[in-house]
């Protein structure tokens, strides 16, 4: 009579273990929303810190991205490992409540009855009814990552399509001033109506992919120098400087896609921040990966773009103050991603060396003995 009290609790608490192990894994692989799962979050904390001190130590950003390449895989595998160690664990104290044996003999039980291996039998009809529904449950668990993992490849290809042909457009220096002039090769972007509603339907699918399948989110990209983060930066940079400093009528569809890219950043920002506190790479969190433009560079990149036969607005201090309010409605989000997925260095107004102000050269060179820094001129 005494072991009942010990039993009736562990009993319970078992079952509860096993119920929200399966709703974990039903709200992490099935729910089409976003859903911040603690338990997902405990072990991808663990497999983060893991990764991020082995990266540590790359002096380099591809020996570092070589690293973080593996984090996001891992992961995946691991989650569907823990859902099926929390399982047999709730089973081995649900048959030891029940009387199965010592503990060693329930986690065989159990173990055998979640891989469906049918090694260990028992003789109560009650023990046996839960060893079906553990191997039931053990199936529905392994096909679970069975159907997730395709769904998963998929939305990286569609995501990994749009920034490889980003990077053909925005040329090698992945820059929203080369992405302009190539909108602007007719002389006229008024005609580039096709490239604006690819990128807008991109970034509706990027938010929906990557609040319902978090995991996606730290996918790196095939090139070490390639980020979803800093392709939607550029896109986003290029909307904005068309917006604020180039002279032709309103055009509806980059503000469709601006609007829609900046719906869709900050949103999976705030999964990962405001719902999920996703901590963000120890080695990166004093480092800005997307450097934001002065005011210097912003007129050096309409003259840049005048040089193209781009027609430039005549009141440049009004564009830049545009410019800046449209910057406030993405940065923050753009930042946060960047630094969260240990995304590569950008300069998104980057102007040629021909173009650039001598003044702002100078500075420059001011401000970094001013902090006792070196930096190259050639």
């Amino acid at each position: 009579m005494s072991d009942l009290w010990w039993r009736v609790p562990i009993f319970m608490g078992g079952v509860f273990l096993v119920l929200a192990t399966v709703l974990a894994a039903v709200r992490s692989f099935v729910l089409p929303r976003s859903e911040a799962v603690r338990i997902n979050k405990w072990a991808l904390t663990l497999v983060r810190y893991l990764f991020d001190t082995v990266a540590v130590f790359g002096k380099t950003y591809a020996q570092r991205d070589r690293v973080m390449a593996l984090f996001a895989p891992v992961g995946l595998v691991m989650l569907p490992l823990i859902c099926l160690g929390l399982v047999s664990a709730g089973y081995t104290a649900i048959y030891w409540a029940l009387g199965s044996g010592s503990l060693t003999r329930c986690y065989k039980l159990s173990s055998s009855s979640l891989l469906t291996l049918g090694t260990d039998e028992s003789r109560s009809l009650v023990v046996s009814a839960f060893s079906y529904s553990e191997a039931a449950l053990g199936l529905l668990l392994i096909t679970l990552l069975i159907s997730y993992i395709p769904t998963m490849y998929q939305a990286f290809a569609r995501r990994e399509a749009v920034v490889s042909q980003l990077e053909l457009r925005a040329g090698n220096n992945r820059s929203a001033i080369d992405l302009v002039c190539w909108l602007g090769r007719s002389h006229s972007l008024d005609d580039d109506q096709k490239e604006w509603d690819q990128w807008a339907a991109w970034f509706v699918e990027l938010e929906a992919s990557h609040t319902s399948l978090p995991m996606l989110t730290f996918f790196r990209s095939p090139q070490p120098g390639r980020s979803w983060v800093t392709a939607a930066n550029i896109i986003l940079d290029t909307a904005a400087l068309i917006l604020s400093g180039v002279d032709q009528t309103s055009n509806r569809y980059t503000q469709l896609c601006f609007r829609a890219g900046c719906m869709s950043l900050n949103r999976i920002m705030r999964y990962f921040h405001d719902h999920s506190h996703t901590r963000v790479s120890f080695w990166r969190r004093e480092k800005n990966a997307i450097v934001d433009p002065d005011p210097a560079a912003y007129a050096a990149a309409l003259e840049q773009l005048a040089a193209q036969g781009i027609p430039i607005v005549v009141d440049q201090d009004a564009a830049w103050e545009k410019y800046q309010e449209l910057r406030t409605h993405y940065f923050d989000a753009v930042d946060y991603l960047a630094r969260l997925t240990s995304s590569p260095h950008l300069q998104a107004l980057y102007v040629e060396p021909s173009v650039a102000d001598e003044k702002e050269a100078q500075q420059a060179i001011e401000t970094a003995a001013a902090h006792d820094q070196k930096i190259s001129l050639a």
